[in-house]
């Protein structure tokens, strides 16, 4: 079995679900020595996730943004975290309930995702600034 493992930064992005697959395609295309293992994608920020969902209708991941707005709202009193302005904890909240990593399978050297599957960079902060991923390859 052979490990690869490689960081990436992210140029800033605004608030919201940005497909980020590419970025990582871009990285396994260096490991052709990996035919059959995993990708692990993590992101090493607490207000910003990681997701996969649908890569082809932009409209979804407009309306993600608008879902967990609503569900984590901005301003609220009860917050005790608020140094760093009003999107700060519920960048926090969104980040935990989305996660900081997934896991694809590697299939024939290329990203086992679905058809209609893509990477996502879910940024909650209204200048989250640039991310940090460590994407680590393994398997066969």
């Amino acid at each position: 079995m052979k490990i690869h493992q490689q960081g990436i930064r992210l140029p800033a992005k605004c608030r919201g679900f940005h497909l980020i697959t590419q970025e990582v395609r871009q990285v396994l295309l260096q490991y052709t020595d990996i035919q059959s293992g995993m990708c692990q994608v993590f992101i090493r920020h607490t207000s910003a996730s990681l997701t996969i969902n649908e890569n082809a209708d932009p409209t979804v991941r407009k309306d993600f943004e608008m879902y967990f707005n609503k569900t984590v709202p901005e301003n609220d009193p009860q917050y005790l975290h608020d140094d760093e302005g009003p999107d700060d904890m519920p960048a926090h909240l969104k980040a935990a309930l989305l996660g900081s990593s997934v896991l694809i399978p590697i299939v024939q050297g290329r990203l086992g995702l679905g058809t209609w599957q893509g990477i996502y960079l879910c940024e909650h902060r209204n200048h989250g600034g640039p991310r940090e991923l460590i994407i680590t390859v393994w398997g066969e």
